[in-house]
């Protein structure tokens, strides 16, 4: 009678319970892409994880689990039993990390939350993602991925590849598009990416959410009378990014820019951050209303009104407003080209330059 499948089966349940009680802190093992069973023991074996990688191996081989195991970053304590070791390897219970990317970010400010899943340098990340085949590989509406990376929380493993956090952000945003929205999109005569543009404007407008509706029927009128948009986010962009006080000389520099929606007639070529999904059902379905003019309130809310006379008064209102909110809280006032971040001022195609503050 054969002794070895005996003798083998004993060894078997001798390594099963090595370890068994776990000591000290948790420790992070990455297994690379590709690795063998030796590189896997010698990781544990230098972290402290295992105290025999010879026999480790011996014991994974007799498992049959050799070939199983799992790229990715794993938790693991020291002490810990090789069965359960060799389970979560070949189960692959990696690590995971939440990212959360908010509505309106735009790919300069995702890049470095990106950064720390995928383990690539912040401007390597901002590079690709900006590159000029980006919307086709993606299969996006472009001009690029502006937009597109949709705004959600996000669980991926340590070292999760660019590609892959590219993936799952197009397919969350391409998920948006039911057959519902899609037959609103038709209805309104609108491509998909000016829809997206749109949403990334009314986004950016925006300080509550029960008002996305009426800024983007503000919006929807004004580009059925071909008005000029006057978006004051779309000058930020075009200028780069956030300032405190968007000025008049600030506006002319980029009056060129085909963002500048102070000077170029219609939506932007592209969206300037990346809507949500209320911003994005907002512009599919906005409010019917006839106004054309929003200013904004130091409470986040906005004064609407449908005429230039209304309007001004309207501004008038909301200069006060924010004088007593300064004067009493220390607010900061609205930016200095209309009232406030969501203040488009051009009266109508003839009427030149936004009025002067009051």
């Amino acid at each position: 009678m054969s002794r070895g499948p005996s003798w083998a089966l004993l060894t078997l349940t001798l390594l099963a319970g090595c370890g068994g009680d776990p000591t000290g802190e948790p420790v992070e093992v990455t297994v690379p892409t590709g690795a063998g069973l030796g590189e896997v023991a010698d990781s544990l074996t230098s972290r402290g994880i295992v105290d025999y990688g010879l026999l480790f191996q011996a014991y994974v081989r007799l498992k049959r689990a050799d070939r199983g195991v799992r790229a990715g970053t794993y938790r693991l304590r020291p002490g810990e039993a090789w069965s359960r070791i060799v389970e979560t390897l070949t189960e692959g219970r990696v690590v995971t990390s939440t990212m959360t990317i908010p509505e309106g970010w735009t790919l300069r400010q995702m890049a470095p939350r990106i950064a720390q899943i995928t383990r690539l340098p912040a401007d390597t990340v901002l590079r690709r993602l900006t590159a000029d085949t980006a919307s086709e590989r993606w299969e996006v509406p472009g001009p690029g991925l502006e937009g597109y990376l949709f705004p959600d929380t996000y669980r991926f493993a340590p070292g999760t590849s660019l590609d892959r956090v590219v993936a799952t952000m197009t397919d969350r945003y391409r998920a948006y598009w039911t057959e519902e929205r899609r037959a609103r999109l038709d209805s309104l005569g609108m491509s998909e990416r000016e829809a997206v543009t749109l949403a990334s404007i009314v986004q950016a407008e925006a300080r509550r959410l029960e008002e996305m509706p009426a800024i983007a029927g503000v919006y929807h009128n004004r580009l059925e009378r071909r008005m000029l948009l006057g978006a004051d986010p779309t000058v930020l962009y075009a200028l780069g990014g956030y300032r405190a006080r968007l000025l008049y000389a600030a506006i002319d520099s980029v009056a060129d820019n085909p963002y500048n929606t102070y000077t170029q007639r219609g939506l932007p070529p592209g969206p300037i951050g990346a809507p949500g999904e209320r911003a994005l059902d907002a512009t599919l379905e906005p409010a019917e209303t006839d106004d054309l003019y929003f200013v904004a309130l130091p409470d986040g809310r906005h004064l609407f009104t449908g005429s230039l006379a209304e309007h001004n008064r309207a501004r008038v209102a909301a200069r006060r407003a924010w004088d007593t909110a300064r004067a009493t809280v220390g607010v900061r006032g609205p930016v200095d080209a209309g009232d406030s971040v969501a203040d488009p001022v051009e009266a109508d195609t003839a009427a030149g330059p936004p009025p002067p503050n009051p």
